[in-house]
């Protein structure tokens, strides 16, 4: 599995928000207010991964938290994290990456669908909610790339002796 890519999930959801935006453009009247409960939602749930993700982060990295001495970086009961459950935190990062840049597409495609319209109060209360919902997709987006991230090995000196293009062989 190959980590995710920026520049693809920003496509992502430019392509999402222009299909939106195409699709409402005639759909529109048809469709119920938007509930506003999404963005607590994504929210909590990027609070979630990111929260996860630093952990993981200090955990493989054997960093100690904030008010322990640098040599008790691990409790003494504390086992090393799971590679398996590492690849799943990754899978789970990547995921959520890609599905919540979908969602920042569909809500950014409403928004710009909405913004010639505001001087209605429909269209303006889902401008907001969308907008808000866009926001909190993009903050979900960051939190499941930090994830991905945090589950990286980190290259050792061997590793970096390697990478270079000169390095010899041994």
């Amino acid at each position: 599995m190959k980590p995710s890519r920026p520049l693809f999930l920003v496509a992502l959801v430019v392509v999402i928000g222009v299909i939106t935006w195409a699709v409402l453009r005639s759909a529109y009247l048809s469709l119920p207010p938007l509930p506003w409960t999404a963005v607590p939602t994504l929210l909590l749930l990027a609070l979630g991964e990111a929260f996860t993700g630093l952990n993981v982060l200090r955990r493989i990295r054997r960093k100690p938290s904030k008010g322990r001495a640098p040599d008790a970086s691990r409790k003494p009961g504390q086992k090393p994290l799971d590679p398996l459950a590492v690849a799943r935190l990754a899978a789970l990062g990547k995921a959520s990456a890609h599905s919540a840049a979908v969602i920042a597409g569909v809500f950014g495609g409403f928004a710009v669908s909405l913004a010639p319209s505001l001087e209605k109060s429909t269209p303006r209360h889902d401008f907001f909610v969308s907008g808000g919902t866009f926001l909190a997709a993009v903050v979900l987006v960051a939190a499941a790339f930090f994830l991905e991230y945090a589950c990286r090995v980190p290259k050792g000196p061997d590793d970096e002796h390697r990478d270079h293009p000169g390095a010899s062989r041994a």
